[in-house]
């Protein structure tokens, strides 16, 4: 099997309306499926920007599945991004921005290295009890730097409403990273510009 191409599971979803997915990737696209049967066009809406995809599915018993993934673990190109609707299962197709190796969906869910088992062909299928020990083991770990940021976005973002979560990727997104608000009143009407520290200045990449 080449690597490059081996498929990972999304985790598991806050949603009460389940749809069971898998994910892949190329050098160029990362790709999703969802197990959902007899979907038409009109049942399904999703949305990509460069570092978010959401996703809403009409169900049977009116029941809806919704999901929004950001930030993505990595840049995508959002107008060669694409998703099909077939009688079995939806299949969606992110355009990368660059050719780097994804190792999630987000950077909020990816794990690090020292945690993954050293053996591929693992019979390990208690992945539950591994998430708990490894939500046990961040709460007690003193982080620094990037790590305790992202912590902080993971643990905010993961608790707050729709609002909150789109004003925190319309921040962070357009600010280059240095502003990060959850107020979607203050924000959403206008362009967050950035915010650098004191002392330095914040400029567009290129310039």
């Amino acid at each position: 099997i080449n690597a490059e191409y081996m498929g990972v599971s999304a985790p598991s979803q806050p949603d009460s309306s389940k749809v069971r997915h898998e994910w892949y990737q190329s050098g160029t696209h990362v790709n999703l499926t969802y197990f959902v049967k007899d979907r038409r066009e009109k049942d399904v809406e999703i949305s990509f920007q460069e570092q978010l995809m959401s996703i809403a599915v009409a169900l049977d018993g009116g029941k809806e599945y919704q999901y929004t993934f950001c930030p993505l673990f990595g840049k995508i190109v959002p107008a060669e991004s694409k998703y099909t609707v077939t009688k079995y299962k939806i299949e969606v197709s992110l355009k990368k921005g660059d050719s780097e190796n994804w190792t999630a969906l987000t950077k909020l869910d990816a794990i690090p290295k020292s945690t993954r088992p050293s053996n591929p062909y693992s019979k390990t299928k208690d992945w539950d009890r591994l998430e708990m020990q490894l939500e046990e083991e961040e709460k007690t770990e003193k982080l620094e730097g990037d790590a305790a940021l992202n912590k902080l976005f993971r643990d905010i973002y993961g608790k707050a409403d729709e609002n909150t979560k789109k004003a925190m990727m319309k921040s962070f997104t357009e600010s280059g990273g240095t502003v990060l608000s959850t107020n979607w009143d203050e924000v959403g009407s206008k362009k967050v510009e950035g915010s650098p520290p004191a002392g330095m200045e914040f400029k567009k990449y290129g310039e």
